[in-house]
């Protein structure tokens, strides 16, 4: 019995379908410190009643089927732990992190299996009897705060990553040829016996289908999404979903992006995090064409669970292990990737970033387009040097996309599919940064004038 004048301190509960109610009638009988504060009718009350911070703990039967990894997050948000009745989907839910409880446990057991849930889940382990009876006025504030608009990986796999390394194309707008430099790097990998994985993330403009002249009818990624969310992508699962693609006598597995725009939304942070991990688990290597917008203004909504469609490209930079940052080679490209590189550098702080300069030509960087780039980067440029220059040859890369190949396949002996070779040779070296000696610097060119003008506006 609790001293007098010491609050009676209690463990609220919310319960969710006819089949706990035996249960939650045992557990109310034991008058013990676990309580139910509410018994919810469907899933969608008992998401309301979990965001509100009325209960520590959540105990469902029916409606546990409807649960994914997303409605999960939202319930631990609320600073709950979910736990779920045996027979009710809960081999699915106990890989998402759900608690089974017994389809015929004792009330004590299941008292304490909600103690234990509790205190593993790092939420409060009790609360004041007055606080429950006041949770459901409206000036209460809710139980957990949430730091950002999505789930911050509530799905993602326990357990040390594999070796499979994560390489993330990324580049600022305007076209720099993100997708060609991941789709040839892609190709180039697997010639030198990579088991590699190609991944559309790009919530803006998706184009990897279209460049492997496949059909995009199905959107892969956002189907290993939908997987990832519903606790039910391995690796077998993965490989199922991804197409196999022949490129030059090697096979590439790709996930599609998007079929439409508007379905960005399908592209969680935590189910995207699931699948990469799931890639480095099947794959020895896994290149991901991201999108350029890396701004995080979206997450100003810090009240709710609104997806952000930026999320795709922070969550693959963020467990990529190499980044390919490609810009294009004039007076526009080249400072969009400089001013961009910083950005790209805390999204990924532990990923190793190469730097290529895609469409080299001379009308746009002068008789010495590379050295003029060089001198540019010197000058205005900040953190790893340039490693790689793609001449641009159109016609080459026309024949490619209207054939739906890659340069392997169209033009073997091309300079630009030698520059993609040694793209792939880097990725899989980890080489350093390679230093511009003072020699190598044309001082005074025209482009490097134009580019350090627009930079200092």
């Amino acid at each position: 019995m609790e001293p007098r004048g010491r609050p009676v301190m209690v463990l609220p509960v919310m319960a969710l379908g006819v089949s706990t109610w035996p249960l939650v009638d045992g557990i109310e009988r034991l008058h013990g410190r676990v309580t139910v504060v509410r018994r919810c009718l469907d899933l969608t009350e008992l998401l309301a009643a979990a965001r509100a911070g009325l209960g520590r703990a959540a105990l469902v039967a029916e409606g546990a089927e409807d649960l994914t990894a997303s409605l999960l997050e939202q319930i631990r948000l609320g600073g709950a732990a979910l736990l779920v009745l045996e027979g009710h989907d809960h081999h699915r839910l106990a890989g998402l992190g759900a608690v089974v409880v017994p389809e015929h446990a004792a009330p004590e057991d299941a008292a304490r299996l909600v103690e234990e849930a509790v205190a593993a889940s790092g939420a409060p382990s009790a609360v004041g009897y007055a606080d429950v009876l006041a949770a459901g006025r409206s000036d209460v504030p809710a139980g957990a705060d949430a730091q950002d608009g999505e789930e911050p990986g509530g799905a993602e796999p326990s357990g040390p990553r594999s070796a499979g390394r994560i390489v993330a194309v990324w580049g600022p707008t305007g076209a720099p040829g993100r997708t060609t430099a991941a789709v040839n790097l892609a190709a180039e990998l697997a010639l030198l016996g990579q088991d590699t994985a190609l991944v559309d993330a790009d919530t803006y403009g998706p184009s990897v289908a279209a460049a492997l002249g496949m059909l995009d009818e199905a959107a892969g990624l956002a189907q290993a999404c939908r997987l990832a969310d519903q606790g039910r992508l391995d690796g077998a699962a993965l490989r199922r979903t991804a197409a196999d693609v022949a490129v030059a006598g090697r096979t590439v597995r790709v996930l599609t992006g998007l079929t439409r725009q508007d379905r960005w939304p399908e592209l969680r942070s935590s189910a995207v995090a699931v699948v990469l991990e799931r890639s480095a688990q099947e794959f020895s290597t896994t290149v991901v064409d991201c999108g350029f917008a890396l701004e995080a203004d979206e997450e100003l909504s810090v009240d709710t669970m609104a997806p952000r469609r930026h999320a795709a490209a922070l969550t693959v930079l963020e467990r990529a292990d190499v980044v390919v940052a490609v810009g294009a080679a004039d007076t526009i490209g080249v400072p969009r990737l400089v001013k961009g590189l910083p950005d790209v550098a805390a999204a990924a702080p532990g990923a190793r970033l190469v730097v290529a300069v895609n469409k080299l030509r001379r009308s746009a960087a002068g008789r010495s387009p590379e050295l003029g780039i060089r001198e540019a980067w010197a000058r205005f440029g900040s953190g790893p040097a340039v490693e790689l220059f793609v001449p641009w040859d159109p016609e080459t890369f026309d024949e490619a996309l209207l054939a739906g190949a890659v340069l392997a396949e169209t033009a073997a002996g091309s300079p630009a599919r030698a520059a993609f070779r040694v793209l792939a040779e880097k990725v899989l070296a980890g080489a350093g940064e390679p230093e511009v000696g003072e020699d190598l610097l044309v001082r005074g060119t025209r482009l490097g004038g134009r580019i350090g003008a627009w930079l200092r506006r």
